[in-house]
């Protein structure tokens, strides 16, 4: 069974691209253990998320999950006003769709964070570290979450963008 931490795995290994990697490296770019990013590849793997033979991400099966499978497997939990990293819609690439909202916006819990909103479980308890080192993921975890826990034209933005960026 999947866990919330595969989906990060996976992302960061569509935001590397083509590089390689080990999984010791891949463990300290995401702060977790190896075992954890090997146990990740694993369940990804059974799930069809991973092909192991390539050593790459099935991104048309990563995709269809993504779009349809996230909101109901790993709904995003919102917490209390909290000072965090921006994310969903208050994160590029979708802020710049969704200026001028007088809502607070949705931030990663964090005590680095500069921004204060309604906090928003991660999908692992790295995920503002992680991001904070790669821009490309942070754009990632930020469509993934607008997919999440994103209102209608939110939803329907990052769709687009994950679609886009998959394809």
């Amino acid at each position: 069974m999947l866990k919330s931490q595969d989906v990060f795995v996976l992302l960061k290994l569509v935001a590397r691209g083509n590089r390689s990697w080990t999984y010791p490296a891949l463990a300290a770019e995401l702060g977790m253990s190896a075992s954890e990013v090997h146990a990740a590849i694993k369940r990804a793997t059974e799930a069809g998320l991973f092909l192991s033979a390539k050593r790459t991400v099935n991104r048309s099966a990563l995709l269809e999950f993504l779009v349809h499978g996230m909101k109901y497997a790993f709904p995003a939990a919102r917490t209390s006003l909290t000072r965090g990293m921006p994310t969903s819609h208050a994160a590029a690439p979708l802020k710049a769709h969704f200026r001028g909202s007088l809502d607070l916006p949705p931030v990663w819990p964090d005590p680095e964070g500069e921004v204060r909103g309604e906090g928003v479980e991660p999908l692992y308890r790295s995920v503002p570290y992680a991001a904070r080192a790669d821009a490309r993921l942070y754009e990632w975890l930020a469509l993934v979450d607008a997919v999440r826990l994103g209102r209608a034209r939110e939803r329907e933005i990052a769709v687009r963008e994950l679609r886009s960026r998959l394809g």
